[in-house]
This record gives structure tokens, sequence and C-alpha cells, in this order.
């Protein structure tokens, strides 16, 4: 259990923890000569079940409300201090709103310095003004101690009541299956040892030798290994959820980390400037919180600018709830239930507090019905029940591995039959509903009727035309599972790149049949160089432009295939040149590089460019930079997959 102490400056915070702990938590020469707590300091209490209670000391300035924040975060149990000579005070009121904000739901008040306070009637006003100030928080029903730890008075039952407290801590087996991140709250080096970074482990585990990486990380890419690791101030080979731990970590120099920088799995590093979150305005506030208001996000060790924009109200009303998108001026890491808490522009006060919802918020459609029921599904109580609750409101499918990411998961869920269509594209991995799949199949067919009846006389769109004509916003692996569905099922053929429905046909003239039956020879010949349409023109002592018209009608029915203007290629050859560009893939990490295309087929360099760019413009690959990645997914060619 991870303790954290609260309350307005000079209650005896650091005094309670170092008679409880035996550890003066003020390490600093200024914390020291001024007496004052400057940065969060830690501490350790044994208990007799071999446990420890880790403590997380604040600091009660209201300059410093920003450190109090970043140790806050991630505590178990709050201790909130009211001085009994100076009774509720300023930072005594935010720090609860703090508290509160952050959906802490287990604490203790302490009366502290009960020793000055001589008169029984000043306590019980005291009494009576603290169960005010704690009316509907957290802390309504928690015990209230009087103690001084000065004197010890009220100290025993005050170390009895951290260790019951400590002995009822269940682990959350939800923390245990996420992957592991620690939120950065100091970052040091020692002599000998190397760079140390410290902070409350969020969730997961780590073990030695784990690689993490850093997130945000401005530098992209960076990634550390684990040499030693503490928690609880204890040598371990692993750390969990829930502990306070300290990584030795090979790969980073100290002035790469920072506070408020997560450690994390590579698999679940992200970083994000807009983020969907539910958020409550503390009811203490007096005006309304209306969109465009610029803030102070929270989150973690991590305080950035940023601004509200309501999403469900027009203006959120003290006390009240409204579905919020977050956006940053920096980058920030966060994931689904991280917990937010906003201060207002200028640093002097608390607003607000929530939930995440989604770090990956979008910047368009953030308002529209969609979206609000994708957010309203991701308030479900477990990441099964939030998965199933949004594929059945994403028309348009939804990303597993983004999901997963978003959830801290290092592996993407299995869905089992729970949706009807499934597919992959690298990493990425999409899945769509079966009333979704059924409306977008519809949609697709409605669409292909209207192009045949607009053009009758071409076979049909290709298959990303008509992706354009009836769903430009699903995703490409959904588009093309969805074609093989249909495929499947007999709803509509396709011949090469090009789709139409099976009764649609393009019928050539009795001049074009002619040509066609001329050329067929002269292009299975051409081989891998292919043949122009002016040199079959005057093979076959036919006009160029019936040749030309006559070779666009072919291109059109998949019988051949042209790769720029005027040059074409008969069926077989592309065949084989696809199946070269798939097993280069397979060799090349996916990735089919021109030169190498060019060896393996003997053509030119242009001819081989030529013929890359085509299949690109098919999908049988996709052009990223100066790169063509084989599309996993598509079938294009598929019985040459194996071809050498």
């Amino acid at each position: 259990m991870i303790v954290g102490t609260a309350g307005h400056i000079d209650h005896g915070k650091t005094t309670l923890v170092r008679v409880l702990t035996g550890v003066d938590t003020d390490r600093l020469p200024e914390e020291k000569q001024r007496g004052i707590s400057i940065e969060l300091g830690y501490a350790f209490l044994d208990a007799p079940d071999g446990q420890r209670i880790g403590f997380i000391d604040v600091p009660g300035h209201e300059r410093l409300v920003h450190t109090m924040l970043a140790g806050a975060t991630g505590i178990d149990y709050a201790l909130l201090l009211v001085a009994a000579d100076d009774g509720v005070m300023p930072q005594t009121r935010e720090h609860l709103a703090v508290l509160s904000l952050l959906g802490l739901m287990r604490g203790a008040v302490l009366i502290t310095k009960c020793d000055r306070v001589a008169d029984a009637a000043r306590l019980a006003v005291l009494r009576a003004e603290i169960a005010a100030l704690l009316d509907g928080t957290f802390l309504a029903a928690a015990p209230l101690l009087e103690v001084s730890a000065p004197s010890g008075q009220g100290m025993a039952a005050l170390r009895e009541l951290l260790l019951r407290e400590a002995s009822q801590v269940v682990p959350s087996a939800a923390g245990e299956e996420r992957a592991f991140r620690l939120a950065v709250d100091r970052a040091f080096s020692l002599d000998g040892v190397g760079t140390v970074a410290t902070g409350t482990v969020h969730a997961g585990a780590v073990a030695l030798g784990a690689e993490l990486a850093l997130a945000p990380d401005a530098s992209r890419g960076r990634r550390a290994r684990v040499r030693s690791l503490h928690a609880q101030n204890r040598a371990v080979p692993r750390a969990s959820a829930g502990q306070r731990c300290a990584l030795n970590l090979v790969g980073l120099a100290r002035d790469e980390i920072e506070r408020g920088q997560w450690l994390c799995e590579p698999a679940v590093a992200l970083a994000t400037e807009r983020l969907d979150a539910r958020l409550t305005l503390w009811p203490g506030e007096a005006k309304a919180l209306r969109s465009g208001t610029p803030v102070f996000v929270h989150l973690g060790a991590r305080a950035q600018l940023g601004a509200v924009a309501l999403l469900d109200v027009e203006t959120l009303a003290p006390g009240g709830e409204a579905l919020v998108q977050l956006l940053l001026r920096e980058p920030i890491g966060a994931w689904r239930g991280d917990r937010v808490v906003l201060r207002d522009a200028a640093a002097s006060r608390t607003l607000a507090g929530g939930v995440v919802l989604d770090p990956f918020a979008p910047a368009r459609y953030r308002r529209t019905p969609e979206r609000l029921a994708e957010l309203v599904a991701l308030q479900r109580e477990t990441s099964a029940e939030r998965l199933q609750a949004l594929l059945a409101v994403a028309p348009l499918g939804l990303d597993l591995a983004r999901f997963a990411r978003a959830e801290g998961l290092a592996q993407p869920p299995q869905l089992e039959g729970a949706a009807a269509l499934q597919a992959a594209a690298g990493e990425a991995r999409w899945a769509l509903a079966e009333l979704a799949a059924a409306a977008l199949g519809e949609r697709a067919l409605t669409a292909l009727r209207d192009f045949h009846a607009r053009q009758p006389d071409e076979l049909g769109p290709d298959a990303a035309r008509l992706r354009r004509l009836a769903a430009p916003r699903l995703p490409e692996p959904l588009w093309l599972a969805l074609l093989a569905r249909l495929r499947e099922q007999g709803a509509l053929a396709q011949r090469g790149a090009f789709v139409h429905l099976p009764e649609h046909g393009v019928r050539l003239s009795a001049a074009e049949q002619r040509i066609a039956q001329k050329v067929a020879p002269r292009l299975a010949e051409a081989g891998f160089e292919g043949a122009w349409a002016r040199d079959l023109a005057r093979d076959a002592a036919e006009p160029e432009p019936l040749m030309r018209t006559t070779l666009a009608r072919l291109a059109q029915q998949g019988e051949v295939h042209q790769v720029v203007k005027d040059l074409y290629y008969a069926t077989q050859p592309m065949r084989t040149l696809a199946g070269i560009a798939r097993r280069l893939a397979r060799e090349q990490e996916g990735q089919v590089l021109a030169a190498a295309f060019r060896d393996a087929t003997g053509l030119g360099r242009k001819r081989a460019i030529q013929i890359l760019e085509y299949f690109d413009r098919v999908g049988l690959l996709r052009r990223v930079g100066d790169l063509h990645k084989l599309r996993a997914e598509s079938t294009l060619f598929a019985d040459e997959a194996s071809a050498s």
C-alpha cells in the first residue's frame, strides 16, 4: 500500500512521516534550512507480515500544488492533515479537492498538533468544521484521529490503523494483466550504478532484464534495459502495480529522463496531444466550465498546458459531469482509465478531475452521435465489456491493436467469433460487427448497381474506386475483407482489380474480338517486357485508335493489364511478376525494394519501378515513402503467391 500525505503547509506532514518511519523526507539543504518541504519525499514502514507500506510526503505550499499532484497520483490511501491551532486552511481545501478528483476511495483525517490546544471546546469546533468540509467527499465517513507526532499522542492508534488497512489490500488482477507502466517522478545518477528512475507502478509488472521505452519520447525509439530494481526500497527480481519502484537503467542517461514521463513496455508506449475524458467540475467552483477554457492538465507526474472542449453539453455546472476533449500543447503519455486533474491557467486553483476514456481522440467528428456512443461504451467496467460495447457501436469497425494500446494491453484481445469480419495489416488488426458488415455490404452493392446503370459499357470500377463510392472511411483491410466475403457469397465478382455484379459483363464487338485474338499471342510472347499499343497495332495491321480502344476494354475486363499508358501485359506474366514481388516481400520483412525487384526480374530499373507502381495502384503493394510494402491481406494474384 502507498500512503500519501496532504494538507496545508506547516501542518505536520513531514514530522508525522518521520515519527512513523524514522525517515526524514526533507532531503534537500534548502528544505532543512527553511523548514518546509519543497520536493516529494519517500519513506517506508515495515508491517508484521513482511510487507512494506510506502509513504509519499508532499509539499503543502500553495505554489507547489503541481508537485503535490505529481506525488498524489498513484497513491492508495490518503492522510489529510489539519493542524489543531490553524484549522482548515486554503491548501487543506485544495488538497482535498485534488484527492477527491483523483478518484481516491480510502483515507483518514488527522487533527495534528493536538498538544498545542488544551481547550476541548476548540477541538469540538474544529471537528465540526472538518465534518462540514468533508461532507459529500470520499472522506466523509473516514476515521478521524487526534495526534501529536512529537509527543506521540495518538501515533500508536494511527500506526495500527495503517497496518490494518494495508493488510486488507488485495492486488488488482486487472493491474497485473496490463502492460508495465511507471510514472517517473525522479531521475538521478549514482556513482558506480548509473541512471536511476523512481516512481509509482501504475500497471503491470517488470523484471530484471526487461526492455522499456519512454513515453512521450521526443527522440523516438529510445530503449532501456532494467539492470537492477528496488520495490518498496528493497532489492527485488520483480516489481508490480501498486509499489514504489526504483529502476537502474542501461541505455538512458540521467538527462534523457524527466519527471512526468513514463517508463513502459514498448508495445504500449504512446504519446497524445488530444484525449477524450469523463470530467467532473469540483462543486466548490464558482463558475461553470466552458469550451475553450485554458487549463493545466495534470496526468501521472506531468503537468501540461491545454484547453477544454465540451462534447455533450454547452456548459458544465459545478458538481456536474460531462464528456470533454482535452487539447494539449505538447504530447503526454495517457492510457484509458488514467485519472486527470485540471487546474486553471494561472495555476492558482484546482478546477476539475476525471478519467481518460480514449487517448486517441479524433480531431473530426468528435461530437457526432456515433462518437458519443463510443465514449459511452468506453465507460463500461471491464476491458472485455468495453471491447464488446465498442464493437456494437462502431459502424466502420474497430482497430484492435489501437484498442489494446489505449487500454495498456501488451497484446490485442481475442474476439473468438464476436465479430462478423476480422482483418489484419502488419501489426494492425481490425474487427467489424455483423450488423455493420451487412449494412456496408449492401451499401457497396448499391453503389455497384448505380455505377453499372451510369456506365453500362464498363465492366465496373476498380476496388479502390468502389470503396471511395461506398465506404470511404472504412479501413482498407476491412474493405478488402468485405469484398472477399461478398465474392464468397456470390454477391459480386472481381476480375483483376475490377469489381462488378455477377450478371453484368462487358461484351466486345466483333471487331474487338478479332483484335483480341490477334494480340493474345504477341502479348504472351512479350513476357516481362510487355507490349506497346502502337507495336501491337502495327503487328496486327490494325488502326491504332481501334487497338487502343480494344486494349482498354480488355483491361476493364481484367484480361490484360495496363501498367502505364499504352503499355500492356498478359495475365500470366503479370501473375509471375506478382509472385516474385511476394517472394521478395517475404525475404525482406514485407518490403519490396526496387533494386531487388529489378535484379530478380532482369528488367531495367525504369520498367521495374513502373510495374511496382502498378502493383501499388491495384492493391497488391502499398507505397510508404520510397518503399513498396506488401499488403498481406490482398488476394490479387494469390495463385502465384509461391512463385519464385
